[in-house]
């Protein structure tokens, strides 16, 4: 016998009590008169004594019916209950979301929109986990992240908000110092900073014209788990970094960095908003997707 109650012989018991009908019963619950008379004598096994007295005309509850029905109704009820509240929150965007977001992407562009986000949906609530490091959403709890890379393939569900190019770019007094590289096989290695979570094994990986590819391995003096941490070494002119768009274009419009080797590009990722899975997602969670999608997305 399972250890586990026999949830659906009482929901069934509590129905065939409440309508005094196997039949009633069976309309109600929308199964089989079969299902609902199995269910009762099930529960009569197991529980060891008959519920009902039956007639051809007549239902009733004996002593141990009597006895048994009150707690097997009040477990329908808050069965009921619990669906209930359950449905509503599916439907309806109220709840904690938990979102994994890297640090220097949820400072400019996601605190920035959160504002916006609780006056659109009041009963909703973020728990923002900012981290460079790639969390395991469904490991550490996570309902959806926001993560910055070519999406391998997983069990996790990813929808592309945007595309994001890295750009290799120094400071002016830099390239006043050291000149300004043409080919990538001009860069310094000893002045390239590097960033402890990129992906390709710390590499740069140049393409040219043609396909050519070049490979440089950054060597200098500062290594980092935030881009941002690289911003005062490279404003000074002590190197030369690789910085996201998103990071990298308020310095470049002023003239405060710029853009190196033009001609060639490194491998690109894109924004993507992913969760653990696409199936019955929350509607907070869904919220968020629409929400993001809409505000993060090229226009």
């Amino acid at each position: 016998m399972s250890k586990l109650p026999d949830f659906e012989g009482l929901a069934l018991f509590a129905k065939v009590a409440e309508e005094r009908s196997y039949a009633g019963a069976a309309r109600a619950a929308g199964v089989s008169v079969a299902t609902v008379s199995r269910a009762v004598s099930r529960l009569e096994e197991r529980l060891g004594g008959r519920l009902f007295n039956r007639t051809s005309r007549q239902l009733a509850l004996t002593e141990f019916g009597l006895r048994v029905v009150e707690g097997a109704a009040r477990s329908y009820r808050e069965a009921e209950a619990a669906e209930d509240a359950a449905r509503e929150l599916s439907s309806r965007p109220r709840g904690t979301v938990r979102l994994a977001v890297p640090m220097s992407f949820g400072l400019r562009w996601v605190a920035p929109l959160l504002p916006e986000l609780f006056r659109l949906y009041p009963e909703i609530a973020v728990d923002l986990h900012l981290s460079d490091a790639t969390v395991d959403l469904v490991g550490d709890g996570f309902d959806a992240g926001l993560r910055i890379a070519a999406m391998p393939d997983s069990s996790l569900v990813a929808r592309r908000l945007r595309p994001v190019t890295p750009l290799v770019v120094a400071a002016p007094a830099y390239i006043a110092r050291h000149g300004r590289p043409a080919h990538p096989d001009e860069l310094r290695a000893e002045h390239c900073f590097s960033y402890a979570y990129r992906s390709r094994q710390g590499l740069w990986r140049f393409t040219g014209e043609g396909g050519v590819e070049v490979t440089v391995a950054p060597g200098g003096p500062l290594r980092v788990t935030n881009a941002d941490a690289l911003l005062p070494s490279l404003l000074a002119g002590i190197g030369v970094a690789e910085l996201p768009d998103f990071i990298a274009a308020e310095y470049l419009a002023d003239g405060r960095l710029l853009a190196l080797l033009p001609g060639w590009s490194l491998p690109g990722g894109s924004l993507s908003f992913v969760t653990p899975s696409a199936q019955a997602r929350p509607a907070k969670v869904e919220a968020l997707a629409e929400f993001f999608a809409a505000r993060l997305s090229p226009r």
